[in-house]
């Protein structure tokens, strides 16, 4: 959810940001898109049975399964929640993710007029690559950068993302 904070931040209060990095963004602007319903998924399962069992169903039902298939990273993350005390909370949680979004306006992610850096990945269901390139295409003079996904190297996905805010902070500092 960092990336939809950072991007209501600068556009809320543009005078607390000098520059914007957004890393895997969820939302573009809508609330509750259907890249988020894993979430909602899993905290709907929460509050309707057992942790053992919202699992079991979850990872045998049509989104775990699809999910192991092309994004098992966020499949790994979401596994975790099944086990995350208080269960009440993080159903709610996950639920009140799932429908949110970051409560901002196309024309206003057009009006950003600081330097922008904005990174994505494939392979990753919750923070599509299509987000990424939406928002850096929208934000004026913004960059784009396409990092290799967690789960193809871990140790790559790192060393991108670190490239990727290196290169910005000294473009910044030169520019």
């Amino acid at each position: 959810m960092g990336a939809a904070i950072s991007l209501r931040l600068a556009i809320k209060r543009p005078e607390l940001v000098k520059a914007l990095v957004i890393a895997r963004p969820a939302w573009v602007v809508h609330s509750a898109p259907e890249n988020m319903q894993p979430n909602g998924e899993v905290g709907r399962l929460l509050n309707e049975t057992s942790a053992e069992q919202a699992r079991e169903l979850f990872m045998n039902g049509e989104t775990g399964r699809k999910l192991s298939e092309v994004a098992p990273d966020n499949l790994a993350s979401l596994m975790g929640f099944f086990s995350r005390l208080p269960l009440e909370v993080t159903s709610a949680l996950l639920s009140a993710i799932a429908a949110d979004g970051p409560d901002v306006t196309e024309d206003e992610v057009r009006s950003i007029q600081i330097p922008a850096l904005v990174i994505g990945h494939q392979r990753d269901f919750i923070h599509p690559l299509a987000s990424a390139k939406t928002i850096a295409a929208a934000i004026p003079g913004a960059r784009f950068v396409e990092i290799t996904p967690k789960v193809e190297s871990r140790e790559r996905y790192v060393s991108d993302f670190h490239t990727a805010i290196t290169d910005f902070l000294k473009d910044m500092n030169h520019g």
